[in-house]
């Protein structure tokens, strides 16, 4: 997932030769954090996202509060199919720098591809704002909308089995509490009548 890319768009996971390319045989990665970096940046961009994110949890690991080998780390791991994981690292940059409209779009998508729209729809719409322009935004804000939406039913009654499906429930039965409620004003009725004979008939003994 690049920073011009929307859901779903990134390239697939990589295979057992990404692993040799980052690790070179599975030790210590050569060079410094920022040369890991560098490397798994070029990966993530070669469509390598799993070796990428090998070398880019090392540099993380190693600089924690660098904001942009995190972000890297996040899209990394959108690509590779880890949401879960990268939902938590883009949600720490946003954490960090609220105003990180890329780091909010990536907590928002991700969000989505575990299921939890709600989040999703909070921190894409924030993205949105701070960067209008930007058409893979609007575009996952939209998409996240209308599934809430039609999960709550706005496109017409739920079917059995659907997500958010509520079962109707049955009326109450002859003499339960609708029926009480409805006799309430009969009784009160019944009283000012009885009082209005009671107040005549007081009358004609005058």
């Amino acid at each position: 997932m690049s920073s011009g890319q929307g859901a779903g768009q990134g390239p697939a996971a990589g295979g057992a030769g990404d692993r040799s390319t980052a690790g070179g045989g599975g030790g210590e990665p050569q060079g410094d954090v920022y040369a890991w970096f560098r490397r798994g940046e070029r990966l993530l961009a070669e469509g390598h996202p799993a070796a990428a994110e090998q070398l880019l949890a090392r540099a993380a690991a190693a600089e924690p509060d660098s904001k942009s080998i995190r972000e890297s780390l996040a899209r990394a791991q959108y690509d590779a199919g880890s949401y879960a994981a990268a939902m938590e690292n883009f949600r720490l940059v946003a954490l960090a720098d609220p105003s990180d409209d890329y780091a909010q779009f990536g907590w928002g998508i991700a969000a989505a591809r575990l299921g939890d729209f709600e989040t999703s729809a909070e921190h894409l719409a924030l993205a949105v704002a701070m960067r209008p322009q930007a058409e893979h935004y609007r575009a996952a804000l939209r998409q996240t909308r209308a599934t809430l939406a039609a999960r709550a039913g706005a496109y017409g009654p739920l079917l059995p089995g659907a997500p958010g499906y509520v079962p109707p429930q049955s009326g109450g039965a002859a003499g339960g509490p609708a029926d009480s409620t409805t006799e309430q004003p009969t009784r009160a009725t019944d009283q000012a009548t009885r009082q209005s004979n009671d107040e005549s008939d007081e009358d004609d003994q005058a």
